[in-house]
């Protein structure tokens, strides 16, 4: 069977380039995209050269997201990437120095995308962490159940490309302890321990690398209580997280 070209959305390349281009110039781009399967047609285009760069990196990146999920990292290698993106060898190594550089790359605009949504649906709910922090996981739950390939990028093929990668990952787990330690920390009388925030972001991402490499990301939210008792009870003790579920109960 003929792997899948990657096709990108105006939408989604207007969020992956930014918006130094004209909105003509982005039409153009998905005109010639859509009409060539996918790849810019050879030839004299009149787009300019940094935009079309900036849309090869991009059709790398998310290619590189698919091919890693179908294939595994270690057995992924770069012809898997350029078949999906229809990207030649030279354009690639034009952008990436090897397949980790791409995959890091990748890996980081995923986890952008992840910490944006998450800490803006948080800043957004009630004044109290208890409702800052189901408002961030609920988020969370969600980018999961609507971009399955970036989760599993990030959650689970992190976890078998290289050190590198592995670093990346404890890094996106310590900015997600750091901001759950300073939400708490202003809001309870009793100082909390240093490295709570760093259990529950560890139970919470075993959790979901369970239901990610198993597929199992229809019905997300329903982990949102269970969740969220096992946050509270770190902070507040078993009365309050119960409260957690018996919300969830209720509703």
């Amino acid at each position: 069977m003929a792997t899948e070209r990657v096709m990108l959305s105006r939408e989604k390349l207007a969020q992956a380039v930014g918006d130094r281009w004209s909105d003509s110039e982005l039409n153009e781009a998905v005109e010639l995209l859509s009409r060539a399967d996918g790849r810019f047609p050879a030839g004299v285009r009149t787009l300019p050269a940094e935009l079309v760069r900036a849309i090869q990196r991009e059709r790398l990146l998310v290619s590189m997201v698919k091919a890693v999920t179908e294939i595994g990292y270690n057995t992924l290698t770069v012809q898997n990437v350029l078949t999906r993106a229809g990207i030649s060898r030279p354009t690639f190594y034009e952008q990436f120095e090897d397949k980790e550089a791409c995959f890091l790359a990748a890996f980081d605009a995923c986890a952008a995308r992840i910490k944006e949504r998450v800490e803006r649906a948080a800043a957004n709910a009630g004044p109290g962490w208890r409702e800052q922090l189901r408002a961030g996981i609920a988020e969370l739950l969600r980018f999961i159940a609507e971009e399955p390939e970036e989760a599993r990028t990030v959650i689970v093929e992190a976890r078998a490309s290289t050190p590198a990668g592995l670093r990346r990952r404890d890094d996106l787990l310590d900015h997600f302890a750091e901001r759950i330690d300073g939400l708490v920390r202003g809001d309870l009388d009793e100082t909390p321990s240093a490295i709570a925030a760093a259990g529950v972001v560890g139970g919470i991402e075993s959790v979901l690398y369970a239901r990610l490499q198993k597929g199992e990301t229809a019905d997300l939210a329903a982990l949102l209580p269970s969740l969220m008792y096992f946050a509270v009870l770190a902070y507040a003790g078993r009365e309050a997280a119960g409260e957690e579920l018996d919300g969830a109960a209720l509703a």
